[in-house]
Order: structure tokens, then sequence, then C-alpha cells
């Protein structure tokens, strides 16, 4: 416990080599909270340092640890393409209000293979208008690829941005049969 009393949040972490560059992926005991796209040493310290003041607590490099290790695989069986949806549980905790809301039914309503547009997901949530809005939450989503942002494109047919770089977006939606593979 800490010092008002709160039981403290322990966050394991690992680092999984994928096809689009290493993911941090972090859990606490409520599920998977978190995942780093280009987890460089560097990049993997700052979320790190992000994390435990945000969670409170300590932050353990433990790719072992059930819940992660699950994730791993999940991830691993996700970029071989055995993999078409997640099973696991999410720790929502980074992330509230609309921002939430737009992600959870993200993570629900857009299956693996699909993709909606940003004025669309805003419609689902019932706020029609509130593409720009979307757009955000996407730029917040703190768990990428199970929460999967990369499906969120523009309504005229144009890729739209993404946190970990459009590259990266289309390496995603190629992996899914959406974009054809990149020639090189």
């Amino acid at each position: 416990m800490d010092s008002h009393g709160q039981v403290e949040q322990r966050v394991v972490w690992a680092v999984v080599g994928t096809d689009i560059g290493p993911l941090m992926l972090a859990a606490t005991r409520e599920g998977l909270v978190n995942i780093v796209f280009h987890a460089s040493d560097a990049v993997r310290d700052r979320a790190l340092e992000r994390l435990a003041a945000r969670l409170g607590g300590g932050t353990l490099e433990d790719p072992d640890a059930p819940l992660l290790a699950e994730a791993i695989r999940q991830v691993r069986a996700y970029f071989a393409g055995d993999r078409h949806d997640f099973d696991l549980p999410l720790d929502w905790s980074l992330i509230s209000g609309f921002n939430r809301q737009v992600l959870r039914e993200l993570a629900s309503g857009v299956p693996y293979g699909t993709v909606v547009g940003y004025g669309d997901l805003a419609g689902r949530v019932g706020q029609p208008g509130g593409a720009q809005a979307v757009g955000a939450a996407m730029g917040a989503n703190p768990l990428p690829v199970v929460v999967p942002c990369h499906r969120v494109v523009e309504s005229d047919g144009g890729i739209g941005g993404f946190g970990g770089g459009l590259e990266t977006k289309r390496k995603l939606l190629a992996l899914e049969g959406v974009l054809p593979e990149p020639l090189f």
C-alpha cells in the first residue's frame, strides 16, 4: 500500500519482436494496460516512467507473468496470421469518458479485415459529426493493435493518421487483407 492507503498497481512488461518492429506490452492484475510501438530502449523507458507515474507502484520485466505470457502468445499468433481477434482482459484505466466509449466500440464492433470511417464510428457512439473527436480518441489509444485503431480510415478512402506511423498502419491493414502487401 502507498502512503494514502491505496493498493499500488504493479505493472509487468515485456518487449516482443513483430513484423512492425518491437512492441512493448504492459499489464496490471486487471489486464493488458498498454502497448507501445517502436519500443527501443529509450522509448520503452519513457513509457515505463509514464506508466509508473499514472498507475503508481513499480514496473517489472516479466514475460512469464500469466496474463502477459498469454498476451504475447496472442500477439505473435496475430502477426503470424493465425489469430483474427484477441481474447484478453483489458485494463482501461489509462483512458476514460468519450475516448473509452469509442475504443470499446472499436474493439467490439470492427472485426478483423474490415475498416470503419471516423464519422461512422462517431455515429455508432451517438455523436454524429464527431469524426475529429474520434480521431483524437484513436490518438489516445493505449492499446493499439489489440484495440484496432488501425482499422479506422477517412470517409473518402484515405488511410488517415496513425500514432505508430502510416507505414505501420499500412502493414497492419495489409496483414488483415484490407490493403495489398507492399511490393518492397
